[in-house]
């Protein structure tokens, strides 16, 4: 049980430090990032935690936060 909350402590660190390095992306950027967290985090609920659904809702998350900003041509 200690284990578990020094995992989840440093988690949470790395994630904070994580968002700092945005500060210089742009707005697509920011976007691809947050998208492919979110997706990384849906595909691990619905596919119960495999690896593989892990990374296929990250690429997924972050194609579609890509998209979402993409400037008019």
């Amino acid at each position: 049980m200690h284990i578990k909350k020094i995992v989840t402590g440093g988690a949470l660190l790395g994630a904070l430090f994580g968002l700092s390095a945005c500060s210089n992306m742009s707005q697509q950027d920011r976007n691809t990032a947050v998208g492919a967290g979110v997706g990384a985090v849906a595909g691990s609920v619905l596919s119960g935690g495999s690896a593989i659904g892990t990374v296929g809702g990250a690429a997924v998350g972050g194609v579609i936060g890509n998209q979402v900003s993409k400037p008019p041509r």
